[in-house]
């Protein structure tokens, strides 16, 4: 019985609600086989006592019933944070952005439900208040941000070696998309997308922000978790579209913030109804999903967003559709609303 055995058994345990293993989220601190005893040590940040729980659960399911293996001690550390009677309670202590007031995560359970948009025109409502905003586009392998805000250099680093974010309407600005040729793919596994996430958020000068938004990429996988793990997120906002198809994915956002303990701020149903040029409405993907999802899931709705032309040519030409006055655009109303709804449920 070797460590490197023991290792590779723990490969089948998975972090609870995601699909990557606890050896390749490195929450394995140490191994060490004796006679007759084998100790595993763990370090896992979260504020979710179950989360820990299980993991000692399905660890002890792995390990017990290998052969010769004799006695098994599974020790779970929750790092910065008071340990429970059980031993395996407790909350984790924040971990913030330096300079970064308020970390706002924008999600969704699948993709194609304007996620980037909503992200982007949040960015810009905001900002038009006085904050001062960041945009962290998450999304490695599909990055849009570039595209909505027209922005085609490279970034710089400082003298520290981090990495300035561009701008564009006032708003501080990271992206895959900034790094690549417009034809080049992201072809990296989970650890390496791990690490350019965290680079992202550590390793890119973002001081003196009111806000950072994070884009996410859709689904509750790898990115997602080294987030939450990563940075303390004050909240989430999840995007959906009215139809049942959506609906079903923005539920599993939901569940999977609330594992790992990130408020939910509330839901937001894009491309909520087309309005014709004589006012009359067309729910194109249903009427009211998001509406009655959210009474169901007992969060705010934030906001619904009507889908236009306009909103999707701006998207593609690199001048967000919050940019227009809300006088003038019932879209762009509906964003600086969303904007002002999230303020307050953030009481700021």
């Amino acid at each position: 019985m070797s460590p490197d055995f023991i290792r590779e058994a723990l490969r089948q345990v998975r972090y609870p609600g995601f699909s990557r293993d606890i050896i390749s989220f490195g929450l394995v601190k140490d191994i060490a086989c004796e006679p007759g005893k084998v100790t595993v040590k763990l370090e896992i940040q979260t504020r979710d006592p179950k989360v820990p729980e299980q993991i000692f659960r399905d660890c002890h399911a792995i390990l017990d019933p290998l052969p010769d293996i004799g006695t098994v001690k599974v020790d779970i550390d929750i790092k910065d944070a008071p340990v429970a009677a059980a031993g395996l309670g407790g909350t984790v202590g924040k971990s913030s952005i330096p300079g970064v007031k308020r970390i706002i995560a924008v999600a969704s359970g699948k993709g194609g439900v304007g996620k980037s948009t909503v992200s982007a025109n949040l960015a810009v409502a905001l900002a038009a208040t006085g904050a001062k905003v960041g945009l962290c586009d998450c999304d490695l392998y599909g990055p849009s941000v570039a595209q909505m805000f027209s922005v085609n250099e490279k970034p710089m680093a400082n003298e520290h070696d981090e990495i300035i974010p561009l701008e564009a309407y006032g708003i501080k600005l990271m992206s895959m998309g900034f790094l690549l040729e417009d034809r080049s793919p992201v072809i990296v596994r989970g650890p390496m997308a791990t690490r350019y996430t965290q680079q992202f958020l550590r390793q890119v000068a973002w001081e003196d922000l009111d806000y950072l938004i994070l884009d996410l990429p859709p689904g509750t996988g790898d990115i997602q978790l080294t987030i939450v793990q990563t940075v303390s997120v004050d909240g989430t906002i999840i995007v959906t579209t009215p139809q049942e198809v959506a609906l079903i994915d923005a539920r599993k956002a939901v569940s999977m913030f609330a594992k790992v303990n990130v408020p939910i701020l509330g839901l937001v149903e894009n491309m909520a109804w087309f309005e014709a040029d004589d006012g009359k409405k067309y729910y194109l993907f249903g009427k009211e999903g998001g509406v009655r999802e959210a009474e169901e899931l007992n969060v705010p709705l934030l906001g619904q967003i009507p889908i236009d032309i306009e909103t999707r040519e701006r998207g593609d030409s690199g001048a967000p559709i919050a940019l227009v006055s809300p006088e003038e655009s019932k879209v762009s109303a509906a964003f600086h609303d969303l904007a002002a709804a999230m303020r307050a449920k953030l009481k700021v």
